[in-house]
């Protein structure tokens, strides 16, 4: 049990995370998940949670595995093609995890959706949440419409507006 953690967590406010995330910075989030969505024909979904409930805590839950839930409880793995793409962000934890669906994630080495989440915790821990979230998902947009471009019959099978929760 990491102390320091659980402290970090029972500490989190929702204001802390409407802060970070303020309704400008999530109407740029789903801008930049709309528009990149019409270069191919996956699906991103973006989730920020700022701390884990406590008995999640006590399990020692980690942010990862928070991820898959989420990924589960918001339906990224129900697309038609298997290319759904959740950028999950546990701000108590700093951590930015990206879960891929079987499709997408078949394609695309795990040491870059790591790359990627790196990239976006490191301007995330200077304090710049609006263009580390943007910057994340346009290196996923690059990622899926190389394996999944954009057809004809494009179809918008999840919501864009990311998630708070």
């Amino acid at each position: 049990m990491n102390i320091k953690r659980i402290v970090r967590h029972l500490t989190m406010t929702p204001w802390q995370v409407r802060r970070c995330f303020t309704a400008s910075t999530l109407s740029a989030i789903e801008v930049a998940i709309k528009d990149g969505e019409r270069l191919h024909a996956g699906q991103v979904r973006f989730a920020v949670e700022g701390a884990l409930h406590t008995s999640a805590l006590l399990r020692s839950h980690t942010a990862w595995a928070q991820a898959l839930d989420v990924f589960s409880l918001l339906r990224v793995w129900d697309t038609e093609h298997n290319n759904g793409v959740l950028i999950y962000l546990l701000l108590a934890d700093h951590d930015v995890e990206i879960v891929a669906d079987r499709g997408i994630h078949a394609k695309v080495d795990a040491q870059e959706w790591q790359r990627i989440c790196r990239i976006m915790e490191t301007s995330f821990s200077r304090g710049h949440y609006e263009e580390g979230a943007v910057e994340g998902i346009l290196a996923v947009t690059h990622l899926l419409a190389e394996h999944f471009p954009a057809g004809d019959q494009r179809v918008n099978e999840l919501p864009d507006r990311p998630v708070v929760l």
